[in-house]
């Protein structure tokens, strides 16, 4: 039998579907090349727009691998030349944890720290300066984190004590510091402890707020809102962390997008979605933006749930992978280019999946 292998479909411009070609766009899964299914710990997709984007894969050796656009050093192999096949990320050797933002990468290292490389345009490597770096560098003053997520250009952590710290773009909040102005270094978010899980979106974010499970936990956000991806019944953007109208409930899993958010929730794990909507990326069979969470309907038993730039993407209980929104560059992996309002299966020809991403900002995704 032949070994399994990491997966991929949807825009291939910049060669991030790690195929070794530059095709334009795979409707169906396409195989990324020299890496076995069995080597992948964890796996992470970049983006900042419909064409461009990378991939990253957590190795067993906590190395990492990058493929795909690198203009801005975002894959980490000290060059700016964009790949179509995975690479080794220089210097780094014991990673436990990746994140891929716009066009910059963020790792965890075993010891607490995390290191960024690419895009730094806007402070988004956290190290102090805002010259991008093509190999990582050290995220000034964190310490003792345990979980990372990257935005189209920012950065935020959670750390062991519950405090979520940002860094990077904040012109509409989404640092949660209270102000506009961009930070090249880490600060706390305001107001915010407790929190078990983080996620972040194009220019906002979200965190659990509590214990997941039934015994009830709270979602915050911040940042952008423009099309409602706050949750909180407003299109306000919010530079402090407000309530998602979500309620409390037995939340376990929550993702961004660049312009919507998801949570799973409830003893039979619904999905339930809200924010921008033009192309269907909420699952609810309309194209009309939601400023508090609604269900998507007939979806039950998610396992794992990602967004990217206009798409979502679920992994059932079942094995399947189900995906909705736009689909103009075969994001949705169901063989064709038509956008959905609904799930769609992805085609992934990969049994026992339980690893799935997509870019904040583009328009393709991984399966592994």
């Amino acid at each position: 039998m032949a070994e399994k292998r990491l997966k991929a479909w949807g825009n291939n411009r910049a060669g991030q579907l790690g195929d070794g070609t530059w095709a334009d766009f795979r409707t169906t899964a396409t195989t990324v090349l020299g890496l076995t299914s069995a080597e992948v710990v964890k796996i992470a997709a970049g983006g900042s727009g419909p064409t461009n984007g990378h991939g990253l894969a957590l190795l067993t050796d906590r190395t990492v691998q990058s493929w795909g656009a690198n203009e801005s050093g975002q894959l980490g192999d000290g060059s700016v030349f964009s790949h179509n096949a995975p690479g080794q990320v220089v210097n780094l050797s014991n990673a436990t944890d990746i994140a891929a933002g716009g066009a910059h990468s963020l790792a965890l290292l075993a010891d607490g720290t995390v290191v960024a490389w690419g895009r730094n345009n806007y402070g988004q490597l956290g190290n102090g300066t805002n010259t991008d770096s093509s190999v990582p560098v050290r995220v000034e003053g964190l310490n003792k984190v345990a979980a990372i997520a990257a935005g189209l250009n920012h950065g935020i952590a959670l750390r062991e004590d519950g405090t979520v710290w940002a860094w990077g773009y904040n012109i509409n909040g989404q640092l949660g510091d209270g102000t506009s102005a961009s930070r090249n270094v880490p600060s706390p978010v305001s107001g915010l402890s407790g929190v078990v899980r983080i996620a972040a979106g194009g220019n906002h974010n979200l965190a659990l707020v509590g214990a997941a499970g039934p015994h009830g936990s709270m979602m915050r956000a911040w940042g952008h809102n423009a099309s409602g991806q706050l949750g909180d019944g407003t299109t306000e953007n919010r530079y402090t962390p407000v309530d998602t109208a979500i309620g409390t409930g037995d939340i376990s899993l929550i993702a961004a997008g660049a312009t919507h958010s998801i949570a799973v929730t409830g003893g039979d794990n619904s999905l339930y979605a809200w924010g921008r909507n033009t192309s269907g990326q909420l699952g609810d069979g309309t194209t009309d933006n939601r400023n508090k969470p609604v269900p998507v309907p007939d979806l039950t038993g998610v396992r794992l749930a990602v967004c990217g730039r206009e798409h979502t993407a679920a992994l059932l209980g079942d094995g399947t992978l189900r995906s909705w929104g736009g689909n103009g560059s075969g994001q949705l992996g169901n063989g064709t280019t038509t956008d959905s309002s609904t799930p769609v299966t992805t085609l992934t020809t990969l049994t026992g999946v339980d690893k799935i991403a997509a870019p904040v900002g583009g328009d393709f995704g991984m399966a592994n």
